[in-house]
């Protein structure tokens, strides 16, 4: 393994084990404040844990196990470092991770009545399901094209939460703007990315297999091919076009969900603690 790589791998590793370990914390910390909120918010919480610990865990697994899917470039050769696991991983933490947004928007909506949230929260879902058809398409055939749908759509999706937060904000409590503002900022930021940098370089990559003529597999042909074949590469120049994304991923998109379940906790306390003073002072 050049020294590149190996620097690269060992730094994943590393924002892996840190992970886990906020990860742990969070959890910690959440479950001893379970008599401060109700059980039905705390359910809401708990649900947030699991959803995020899947995410955490799942990225975890995937920092230490790196794959390059279409062309089945691992860093070992080991039956879990093979595409057709990661790519399973990678959909049960995804699917996890849009989970945690979803549950979040449809809390805040019941709480705020913003229209926009209640239709976002039934809508990132199905959206990020359709996400991952496409993603299993273009590993099991190699076409970029299937790449270039999943992407524009988790680019869709963000833009449909950003969108919802900005109908929220007149009607949420001023303790929820922070972390309104930074969530509003982070979709944004990743909207840009998208499609700005990622989908262009999908679109490029199937752009330039059509041109070379490439021959695509079938769905069949790929699950043979997936399930078997891989090819172990510690050279930069084939692991470099994937070194940001994954890195971000892997840190950025995995401490977004840790903090999720601190703002689930928080908004469902907030509500918790208004709902009790409204409940004295019609009492009195």
């Amino acid at each position: 393994m050049t020294s590149d790589v190996f620097f690269w791998w060992y730094s994943l590793c590393g924002i892996a084990a840190l992970n886990v370990i906020a990860w742990t914390s969070v959890a910690a910390f959440t479950t001893r404040r379970q008599g401060t909120i109700p059980g039905d918010a705390y359910a809401m919480c708990r649900l947030q844990m699991v959803l995020s610990g899947v995410y955490v865990f799942g990225c975890a697994f995937r920092s230490a196990l790196p794959v390059f899917d279409v062309p089945r470039l691992v860093l070992f050769d080991s039956v879990l470092s093979n595409v057709i696991v990661g790519r399973s991983v990678a959909t049960l933490a995804e699917l996890c991770f849009v989970g945690q947004w979803a549950l979040l928007l449809s809390a805040t909506a019941r709480v705020t009545g913003a229209v926009t949230a209640r239709i976002v929260s039934k809508t990132v879902v199905p959206l990020i399901v359709i996400a991952e058809v496409c993603s299993w398409n273009a590993v099991l055939t190699t076409s970029n094209l299937g790449h270039v749908i999943e992407e524009s759509l988790w680019g869709v999706s963000a833009a449909l939460l950003a969108i919802s937060m900005m109908g929220i904000w007149p009607r949420c409590p001023r303790t929820w703007r922070p972390a309104l503002v930074a969530a509003c900022f982070a979709a944004v930021a990743y909207v840009f990315y998208m499609f700005l940098v990622d989908v262009p370089t999908y679109w490029s990559r199937w752009v330039a297999d059509e041109a070379s003529g490439r021959q695509y597999l079938s769905i069949v042909q790929g699950i043979r091919d997936v399930s078997s074949h891989r090819v172990v590469s510690h050279q930069w120049q084939d692991w470099r076009s994937e070194i940001v994304w994954m890195s971000l991923y892997f840190s950025v998109a995995v401490w977004i969900s840790i903090w999720l379940i601190l703002v689930s906790y928080r908004q469902t306390k907030s509500f918790a603690g208004g709902k009790l003073r409204r409940s004295k002072l019609q009492s009195t």
